[in-house]
């Protein structure tokens, strides 16, 4: 019969999983990343308000996208600071994972349910139309996989600056910046045009694909402004900040569409090149040996 195990033993089991208690934070990243799910819950505030009159000039559906885009200037501004600082933590990782998923989960995909039904004339309660019951899975969707993201990144995420050359999957502020550069867009340039409005959910449960896909994507920051660059670096940034300023609706459209499907675009090509290249391997790397042939006896 086998013994039973004492209570010590289970005493020290409880005490390894209950970890160590916080008692030392950083502030000014935390207050940062604070802002950043802030950022999202007043996204959230105003696409909830979006069929009421509007804030000068500005509808609240493009105001809501604003708060996101703002919300992705802290998020970057934090892990920066906390990484110039020699200041990151497990503290620190979780409390922006837990903003992100406010500001880049949910935000983006309520705005998009907002956005279209109030176009589209749809009742706030699930119906049985079809499309809207579409609509209704594209942002269950979208929220869950960036859930699934977000706690992927957090298990698999290394702290020093090295890991931070790229991403394994469409990072979720990437995604949420698809979403609602497509909301302003349609909002200021292009109001009434209803064939976006179509195009939008789809749009999200492509993101939301991608967010949990093994896709490598690059990091902007570390890639373009990090160290000693080529100078055609310098002249793609000029060329993008002069876009923004000739047009800063179409060009968040344009810069955001570009990164989400850049990487996916190219992992297509290597696909059917049958390179492999564009998938991060989660472990290191390993030669595969074809099986040994059994020997025939003579």
């Amino acid at each position: 019969m086998p013994r039973l195990r004492p209570r010590a033993d289970k005493g020290r089991l409880l005490r390894r999983v209950r970890r160590q208690r916080v008692k030392y934070i950083t502030v000014l990243p935390s207050l940062i990343t604070i802002l950043n799910g802030v950022f999202g819950f007043i996204a959230i505030v105003l696409a909830s308000r979006g069929a009421e009159t509007e804030i000068g000039g500005f509808s609240y559906f493009a105001m809501a996208g604003y708060m996101v885009l703002l919300a992705m200037f802290a998020d970057m501004l934090d892990g920066r600071l906390a990484r110039m600082s020699h200041s990151t933590s497990s503290f620190g990782g979780q409390l922006d994972s837990l903003c992100d998923l406010v500001s880049f989960g949910i935000a983006p995909a309520f705005l998009m349910l907002n956005v279209v039904e109030s176009e589209l004339g749809l009742p706030t309660v699930l119906g049985g139309n079809l499309f809207h019951r579409f609509i209704w899975l594209a942002s269950l969707a979208y929220i869950s996989c960036a859930a699934i993201r977000l706690a992927r990144f957090n298990v698999e995420n290394e702290e020093d600056e090295a890991a931070h050359a790229s991403f394994v999957g469409l990072p979720s502020p990437a995604a949420a910046g698809v979403i609602v550069s497509l909301v302003i867009f349609h909002q200021e340039d292009v109001p009434g045009f209803n064939a976006l409005i179509y195009v939008l959910p789809i749009v999200t449960l492509g993101v939301a694909v991608l967010m949990v896909s093994r896709i490598r994507y690059p990091h902007i920051l570390n890639l373009y402004l990090r160290g000693k660059k080529p100078f055609s670096y310098l002249i793609q940034v000029l060329f993008f900040l002069g876009v923004v300023v000739w047009k800063m609706q179409a060009a968040l459209v344009l810069i955001f569409g570009f990164f989400a499907a850049g990487s996916f675009l190219r992992w297509l090509y290597d696909k059917a090149l049958h390179k492999g290249v564009g998938l991060i391997p989660t472990g290191q790397e390993r030669e595969v040996q074809p099986p040994a042939s059994p020997e025939i006896p003579g």
